[in-house]
């Protein structure tokens, strides 16, 4: 297969995974404390975790529930975030993944754990939350799925390696959170088992560049809100987006050096 042709099978799978994503956004976009959202903001029963963010109640008038206001049940807006927002944003991250990783067999691991990475980020964007059953699959799927990738031919990594780095990653940022739990909140800690494992399959060097860039991403957003005048120096900034955004860094420098 050539690197164009695979370059536009991996956007195409990241453009459909993507196209999945904005139902279980909208979902487990919940404060702590509360429940996964199961209704439409107009009160109208979800089914499902995939796929668009269109209430097909409304569309039906209601099925049976009292009819909304035409002007809080308008079907041509979604009420989560775009279909083509998150199609576009997962291809493009599926692509970046293909063209570094080449036809190794560790893409296919890539391939299939972007898309949580992408629903990650943009529930913690939203709620600054990274929710649990989301962040321990995610870190079990890594190891797991790396696992098999290393007992495949031409694969570019060490099981063992991603072992050690999540459990490393975990472990400091455990660490942080004990010091500063109100600047590092604990799924940020689960996020970074399954964030180590990914950086760790490349080795030593790709973890700590990962990690680095996690923290330089964040430092840089925050300074900006503060420059901007939009937050203080002491205002809560979701950190996953910037953790994920620091991983894939790493793996993808990782992967071209590999």
């Amino acid at each position: 297969m050539s690197d164009v042709l695979l370059w536009a099978a991996a956007a195409l799978w990241g453009a459909a995974a993507g196209a999945l994503l904005p139902r279980a956004a909208y979902r487990f976009a919940v404060q702590a404390g509360e429940g996964w959202r199961d209704r439409c903001p107009w009160g109208h029963p979800l089914g499902g975790w995939l796929g668009p963010t269109r209430c097909g109640q409304c569309t039906r008038g209601g099925a049976g529930s009292p009819e909304p206001p035409a002007e809080s049940c308008d079907v041509a807006a979604p009420y989560a975030p775009s279909v083509l927002l998150l199609s576009a944003a997962t291809a493009l991250l599926c692509a970046a993944l293909a063209a570094a990783t080449g036809t190794r067999p560790e893409l296919g691991v890539w391939l299939l754990l972007a898309p949580a990475g992408v629903l990650l980020a943009v529930i913690d964007l939203r709620v600054q939350r990274l929710p649990d059953p989301l962040t321990l699959p995610l870190a079990a799927a890594a190891l797991g799925l790396l696992g098999l990738a290393a007992s495949l031919p031409e694969h570019a990594g060490h099981w063992l390696t991603a072992l050690y780095g999540a459990l490393a990653l975990g472990a400091g940022y455990f660490v942080l959170f004990l010091i500063n739990p109100s600047g590092m909140g604990f799924g940020d800690v689960k996020l970074a088992v399954g964030m180590g494992a990914v950086l760790g399959w490349y080795g030593w060097a790709a973890l700590m560049l990962g990690a680095f860039a996690g923290f330089l991403f964040g430092a840089l957003y925050g300074g900006a809100l503060v420059v901007v005048r939009r937050a203080g120096r002491r205002t809560a900034i979701p950190f996953g987006p910037f953790l994920l955004a620091g991983a894939l860094a790493g793996l993808l420098i990782g992967a071209y050096a590999a």
